[in-house]
């Protein structure tokens, strides 16, 4: 049996350079510096769907219907926005990330120790999509420095989709 390789993740490498160079107006230089954004981006990404699905398999309590339908639509949508976000750093030349030890280096959310009651729970989601909110309003910076639309236009989305669902858990706790 072949021995599994280990990808060194310290630093975005590019793809390899078999075949046609990219050449899409943006510099390998820039490209890399907003797909090492957009690396942080699917790691704070993938750890909030994560923590959003652990919650939704383990509410309990008198908002459990509430929580995980909520919680549930809440993965959902970060799961499938996980590819987009891990396409367009392929599109950009680089390789995303994709193991739990890249995210837990690059991510800048903590993951739970234990199963917190629901008012944590809540309160622990509302602070994950804020910081995947910072991430991305980070990136966003960066993108729009290289004239990077495509980007642009994904992080605006990841933004709006953050900053909302923090408001909807906030309004839980009012």
């Amino acid at each position: 049996m072949a021995k599994a390789r280990k990808l060194d993740s310290s630093k975005v490498a590019p793809m390899s350079s078999k075949g046609l160079p990219i050449d899409i107006g943006i510099s390998e230089k820039d490209r890399a510096t907003v797909a090492a954004e957009l690396s942080k981006m699917l790691a704070d990404s993938y750890t909030l769907y994560l923590t959003t699905h652990n919650f939704h398999w383990n509410v309990t309590g008198p908002l459990f219907n509430t929580l995980h339908l909520m919680f549930m639509t809440q993965y959902t949508e970060e799961w499938e926005a996980l590819d987009s976000i891990a396409e367009r750093i392929r599109a950009l030349g680089h390789y995303a990330p994709g193991t739990y030890a890249e995210y837990a280096r690059l991510s800048s959310i903590a993951e739970p120790d234990a199963v917190p009651d629901a008012e944590t729970m809540i309160q622990i989601l509302v602070k994950g999509n804020e910081a995947v909110a910072k991430t991305a309003r980070a990136a966003l910076k960066k993108a729009d420095t290289v004239n990077d639309q495509p980007t642009v236009d994904l992080l605006t989305q990841r933004l709006d989709v953050h900053e909302k669902n923090a408001w909807m858990l906030r309004s839980l706790l009012q």
